[in-house]
């Protein structure tokens, strides 16, 4: 998006460059990486990014009003809805597509929202060996609000430990060694020096709860949260009971609660109005179905990753659906092929990573992540048989 340093990385790529790029990256944790890396980074300047960032701090305006929780009274399904919610949740990603106005003009728009975390430790080792082995700019930079690597890690570690023992804290995730996302647990891991446990390795005794690895029998105090329940439902019976733990009344504390993941998500799109948010509405208060439905997109609301989207929408796709509570009508934007690169152009989301610290009056902006496509889908999940595609980062102008 910055013209002279896409021409420039794009002249001075070579393959030798992006494989050692990708060995390196792979060194650490070899074979966790389980999605396909794109071959640049992403440069934006900074009327882009502030853009994106008030309309993040327009969004934050409304989560942090006194009435946002029964605004999202129905937003958290009675069958996962946990016990002992906090004021907020402890992280935010906001996902923006880099789109056209009518005028042909740049302008990000919001695709989804998330009070749930993302790859947060990963992030921080991919601008390290980005920075290593691509010439980046020394005024643009990963991180936002100030941050650095070090208080970047500084902030994470005092949000998602606070202040307990580094053993009573955990990462939590079903089968964590087998999701795609693993390679951010080992990394969280690295940096955090925390424990990642499986939900099938808890134990509950009352209302305290403890893990089991090794033999040994630890408390858990505090959860960094990375189930996300949806998974969790898919699981088999046995796993599926066990999972019921987390929705005991446990002497726990949550970063951040599962409940934030259904309240700050694509629930609360249509509550929100801004240039920048696409018009959305709950499928259950559409009183007439749009003639130009070639427009829009249908959306399940507790969903995750992209599942169940319907891009090319017909009648009968909104007649058929039996809860439309739980769904969601949402103009599309129109996505702009500006990322340069070998063969035809990529289109781009960036994702804005945003911490809430306990005490805080509002979370703040802190790192990003990028995605680069070439097909309908923006995702890393998709057009894996593409070039210059897939996961990045984004490095904005300071």
């Amino acid at each position: 998006m910055v013209t002279v340093l896409r021409e420039r990385f794009n002249s001075s790529f070579t393959q030798k460059g992006y494989d050692d790029f990708l060995a390196d990256l792979n060194s650490t944790h070899p074979g966790t990486i389980d999605f396909r890396m794109a071959e640049t980074p992403i440069f934006v300047d900074k009327i882009f990014k502030d853009k994106m960032l008030a309309a993040c701090e327009s969004i934050v305006d409304v989560i942090v009003k006194p009435d946002f929780k029964s605004l999202t009274a129905n937003a958290v399904p009675q069958d996962v809805k946990v016990p002992n919610e906090n004021d907020h949740s402890h992280f935010i990603a906001f996902d923006f597509g880099i789109c056209e106005d009518e005028q042909g003009n740049l302008e990000p728009q919001l695709i989804e929202m998330q009070g749930f975390p993302t790859l947060f430790a990963y992030q921080v080792w991919e601008d390290e060996i980005t920075r290593k082995h691509f010439n980046i700019p020394s005024n643009f930079d990963s991180y936002l609000s100030g941050l650095t690597k070090e208080s970047y890690l500084k902030l994470l570690k005092e949000i998602i430990i606070a202040d307990h023992a580094i053993e009573n804290v955990i990462l939590l995730e079903v089968f964590p060694h087998k999701q795609s996302t693993r390679v951010d647990f080992y990394f969280t891991e690295d940096y955090l020096h925390i424990p990642i446990v499986c939900v099938t390795e808890l134990v509950r005794e009352g209302r305290k709860l403890f893990y089991v690895q090794k033999g040994n029998k630890t408390e858990v105090k505090r959860i960094y949260n990375r189930v996300i329940f949806d998974d969790l439902q898919k699981q088999t019976p046995e796993v599926q009971e066990k999972g019921k733990i987390l929705l005991e009344d446990l002497d726990v504390e949550w970063a951040p609660h599962p409940n934030w993941f259904y309240r700050i998500s694509k629930y609360t799109l249509p509550f929100i109005k801004h240039p920048y948010i696409p018009h959305t509405e709950f499928v259950s208060d559409v009183k007439t179905i749009p003639a130009d439905l070639e427009n829009y997109v249908l959306k399940p609301l507790f969903s995750f990753a992209g599942q169940g989207v319907v891009i090319d929408i017909k009648e009968e796709d909104i007649d058929a659906i039996k809860d439309p509570q739980n769904w969601i009508l949402q103009r599309k934007v129109k996505y702009a092929n500006v990322i340069k690169t070998p063969d035809e152009n990529a289109k781009a989301e960036i994702r804005i990573f945003y911490f809430w610290k306990d005490g805080e009056a509002r979370p703040i902006a802190t790192q990003n992540l990028g995605r680069m496509s070439k097909g309908k889908m923006i995702g890393v999940r998709y057009n894996k048989d593409r070039e210059w595609v897939g996961g990045t980062m984004v490095f904005f102008e300071k």
